[in-house]
């Protein structure tokens, strides 16, 4: 599901230097992976590679049935609709409530409107959140907020999910609550999915975990 091969990336704008360097990496359908590695290791780069805000300098990115070296401009959003991509800090919308939020998900992959409501309020069950579906995101705990992002990322029931730090911005008890939602949905959908941290507490705690250090598989 996700395979890069002997990927390197360039930014030209920072100078010319590798944040990756002749990186291979394979995850299979249904594993779930951590990735790890000290800030600047390159981890948020491999993210950018997969869902495509970035192409690789050299080598091939293949996720999902799609390939880096001859995906479309116009593909890309198709590729994104079969993702399920978890920001660090969130990024809700604020000025829609908590089923807004995961309805936006759908709206913008043209999902049939008549089928939005009954997805959203499933998504919402799955993290525990169907109480809270008319709540705005400032009326909501950080541990919530979490969650309304990862019903949102499984609304579009995708082959992939990609997490950047998501307990990053919360505190132990809540990140381990956030963690056991995501290995229970992981495990009932059959996921595909990689999650960035720099916790190796966490790591610790999954099958595979593979870490990063100056662009480098360590």
């Amino acid at each position: 599901m996700i395979r890069l091969n002997k990927v390197t990336k360039i930014y030209q704008r920072s100078g010319g230097s590798a944040a990756l360097r002749d990186v291979t990496l394979h995850i299979a359908k249904g594993e779930f992976a951590f990735l790890t590695g000290p800030s600047g290791a390159g981890k948020s780069t491999i993210l950018k590679l997969l869902y495509m805000e970035e192409r690789p300098t050299s080598g091939e990115v293949r996720i999902s049935g799609y390939n880096s070296a001859d995906l479309k401009p116009r593909d890309v959003s198709k590729l994104r609709r079969r993702l399920g991509i978890v920001f660090q800090d969130f990024r809700l919308l604020e000025d829609r409530t908590a089923e807004g939020n995961v309805a936006f998900a759908l709206e913008v992959t043209g999902v049939p409107r008549p089928l939005i409501p009954g997805k959203v309020a499933r998504a919402l069950t799955a993290v525990g959140l169907a109480s809270k579906a008319t709540a705005y995101p400032r009326e909501l705990s950080g541990g919530e907020q979490q969650r309304v992002a990862f019903a949102r990322a499984l609304v579009n029931d995708p082959f992939v999910l990609i997490a950047d730090e998501p307990t990053g911005n919360l505190d132990r008890p809540t990140g381990e609550k956030v963690l056991e939602l995501l290995f229970r949905e992981q495990a009932e959908r059959k996921l595909s999915l990689l999650l960035v941290t720099h916790d190796e507490h966490l790591a610790m705690r999954c099958q595979r975990t593979v870490h990063m250090d100056a662009g480098r598989l360590a």
